[in-house]
């Protein structure tokens, strides 16, 4: 199958890395030195027509989405329009990640489990609400603003001064959340709108800091699987997923693709810290070296509403990665610094999240992310220790790095494995 995948980071070199190992051909644009090794990176205009028109031109397939960007600027229902296979909601659809005051309703009316929280457009009205929280609260930026529109506020001082900086901005709209305790867990669901398959758990680590300090990220590391019980799968699966999946289907937003539940395990059992219409960066580094069957036929699958859940197969194993982020990430990264990678060995992967080639065509930074450094082995404490152990090889002056990934449940990197 020739397989079209759109995006240019460590996300998309994962997808293209699992379509590429079960003998698809793949494209990619806009791509990136990293993708270029597994895929024919395609030079384009990143406009919905241009895509479009790519896609047709080249013959694909089957069309991989992988930013929310391309979904909410509606690159899906022009695809589908054209009647070329698309993995990736409509723009509609794709709200109960790009509005997250539309995806907080949408919870409400289906009685999906979530935080209990109140949603503003103006800055005088979320200030008069702020007034009778309790503190700490959750103040998120309701757009897109790539992991990092979320404050936890501890002081009245900290709120005030995240919704001063959201509401400075054009159109702005906010949600104010109470605080939940608990472990975060991501569950992601490969889905045709009805039918869905579930990745194993897994859990990202989003601030930049160890200890879980400093300011909110993309997301800096992920160990998978995450240990849930299954008291709470079956929560997920009927009270989360299932019920999500029938209330999009209920209001004409039919759901195709990944459906990504960002969840808190409460004392009070599972509930949605956020939902996103993709696969997540980086989880998705996590998960897909684990996936043994074959993600485009699943993808395709899919798209022509027939996905199989029984198909979509996983590895007794383990992963996680660690990431390597450029100075000054998350507020300004320094690009331009070179780089030198290691050699990977089985089961190691050096996925590109911001590099380019430079002036004298060696690899540099481009981007706050750069590599998502991923291993994978029998146990988790084996799969941190290879990922460390590869990340320390990275040639990458002044690289930041989270050093406690796993450590919330108690995990410290093993032996080195033979």
């Amino acid at each position: 199958m020739k397989v079209l995948v759109i995006g240019n980071g460590a996300r998309e070199h994962a997808i293209a890395e699992a379509c590429a190992r079960q003998g698809h051909t793949v494209l990619c644009t806009p791509g990136n030195p990293g993708i270029a090794e597994v895929a024919e990176v395609l030079q384009s205009p990143q406009d919905n027509a241009a895509l479009v028109a790519l896609a047709q031109e080249r013959g694909a397939e089957l069309v991989i989405v992988g930013p929310e960007t391309y979904l909410a600027q509606g690159l899906a229902d022009e695809l589908r329009a054209a009647g070329i296979p698309t993995f990736g909601p409509n723009r509609e659809t794709a709200q109960i990640e790009t509005d997250k005051a539309w995806s907080k309703a949408f919870m409400d009316r289906h009685g999906v489990p979530t935080a209990a929280h109140q949603a503003f457009e103006t800055l005088d009205g979320a200030l008069s609400y702020l007034d009778a929280q309790q503190l700490p609260v959750v103040v998120k930026d309701a757009g897109l603003r790539a992991g990092k529109g979320v404050t936890i506020a501890h002081t009245r001082t900290a709120a005030e001064q995240a919704l001063t900086e959201i509401f400075g901005q054009p159109g702005a709209a906010v949600v104010i959340e109470e605080f939940m305790t608990g472990q975060e867990v991501s569950i992601l669901a490969i889905t045709d709108g009805e039918r869905f398959a579930l990745t194993p758990p897994s859990q990202d680590h989003k601030t930049i800091g160890d200890g879980d300090t400093g300011p909110m990220t993309g997301g800096m590391g992920v160990i998978c699987p995450f240990p849930v019980s299954e008291t709470d799968l079956d929560t997920i699966r009927r009270e989360i997923v299932e019920r999500t999946l029938a209330g999009l289907r209920e209001e004409g937003c039919e759901f195709c693709g990944v459906l990504y539940a960002g969840l808190m395990l409460t004392p009070d059992g599972p509930k949605v810290v956020e939902f996103n219409a993709r696969f997540g960066d980086p989880e998705a580094e996590a998960v897909l070296p684990l996936l043994v069957s074959d993600l485009a036929a699943h993808a395709l699958a899919a798209a022509q509403g027939r996905l199989n859940p029984e198909d979509v197969k996983w590895r007794d194993a383990a992963s996680a990665v660690v990431i390597l982020a450029a100075p000054g990430y998350p507020g300004t990264p320094q690009k331009g610094i070179p780089l030198t990678l290691p050699q990977t060995g089985t089961g190691e992967y050096l996925f590109h999240a911001g590099t380019a080639e430079g002036e004298t065509g060696k690899l540099v930074s481009s981007g706050g992310r750069v590599l998502a450094v991923t291993a994978t082995a029998g146990t988790l404490p084996d799969a941190l220790t290879r990922a460390y152990a590869l990340s320390g090889q990275v040639g990458f002056a002044g690289a930041q790095r989270r050093g406690d990934i796993g450590l919330r449940i108690g995990l410290r990197p093993g032996p080195e494995p033979a």
